[in-house]
């Protein structure tokens, strides 16, 4: 019986050895490694973005200086704000363990490069940086995600509803806004900012409460989205309900407001394409008492 003890005690040793192997606690380094950001870009390079869907649409930004721009929409401008929130979302991702890593898992999760819910491509002077894939949701505003660059998949707080694959969802919608009008002019009255003052063509005021409505809602003006192609022919051919020619701080525009099958649209000198706006933005500028702006209301 006492031979075995040797044998023993060196199979006691090796299980200790294995024990102390797995469980040792690894260099802060190493911990570091293995709990990498798995979206760590260089967000201030990153100046093209490719957003597809699972049903193969696909929406493309670009930045041009610091703005983002839509391609597929003559160039329009994108809502920079909810770009940058996006990129500052991905790329901020504090460091956690991988849920899996294995070829099935990337199916399982919906994560693989052939199957996913969402992607993202991120390029810097048309040189890909990466690819982001976005699968099945663990949580609430919570998705799994992969690197194409990685094998890790990981469980991450981020909303995917909130980077759609469609152009028009991107759409700046203030881009039609007039932030410091300083010259108004139609068929039916002129208004000039002069000496902190706004002044009739007469040199007369206007109504304080319509000229407040006209400036408020012209540098708060919002649009709904973008009439279709068809659309666009005929709101071409189409007489403006009001023509409204806006001198600002920005230079000289002007809006075209038309109303087309109970639905109001507005045209800016700025972009070739017609937006739809709401009733009530419609209404303060196209209903607007003219006689009070220019001063012909009877009661003056």
């Amino acid at each position: 019986m006492k031979h075995w003890i040797p044998a023993l005690i060196v199979v006691l040793v090796i299980q200790c050895a294995i024990v102390a192997t797995v469980f040792w606690p690894q260099p802060a380094s190493r911990q570091q490694d293995a709990r990498q950001a798995f979206a760590a870009f260089p967000i201030d390079a990153i100046d093209e973005l490719h957003i597809g869907d699972e049903f193969d649409n696909e929406v493309v930004l670009v930045r041009s200086g610091e703005q983002w721009l839509l391609p597929d929409l003559e160039d329009l401008p994108a809502d920079a704000s909810r770009v940058d929130a996006l990129l500052k979302s991905l790329t901020t991702q504090s460091g956690s363990w991988p849920v899996a890593d294995s070829p099935a898992a990337r199916q399982r999760f919906q994560v693989a490069d052939y199957y996913y819910q969402k992607r993202l491509s991120l390029l810097s002077g048309g040189q890909p940086l990466g690819t982001i894939y976005f699968g099945t949701s663990p949580g609430f505003r919570k998705v799994h995600a992969r690197n194409d660059r990685q094998d890790a998949i990981y469980s991450i707080a981020f909303d995917t509803v909130a980077f759609p694959a469609v152009s028009g969802a991107w759409l700046d919608r203030n881009l039609l806004q007039i932030r410091a009008p300083l010259q108004i002019d139609s068929d039916l009255y002129n208004l000039r900012f002069e000496n902190g003052n706004w002044l009739l063509a007469t040199g007369g005021q206007p109504d304080e409460q319509a000229l407040a409505t006209l400036i408020t809602t012209l540098k708060n003006l919002q649009v709904d989205g973008i009439a279709s192609e068809d659309l666009q022919r005929e709101l071409s051919a189409a007489e403006a309900d009001l023509v409204l020619t806006v001198q600002g701080l920005a230079g000289e525009v002007t809006l075209k407001f038309v109303t087309l099958k109970d639905r109001h649209f507005i045209h800016s000198s700025e972009f070739p394409l017609f937006f739809e706006c709401s009733t009530s933005d419609y209404a303060r500028l196209v209903g607007i008492d003219a006689g009070l702006i220019s001063g012909d209301d009877g009661n003056r």
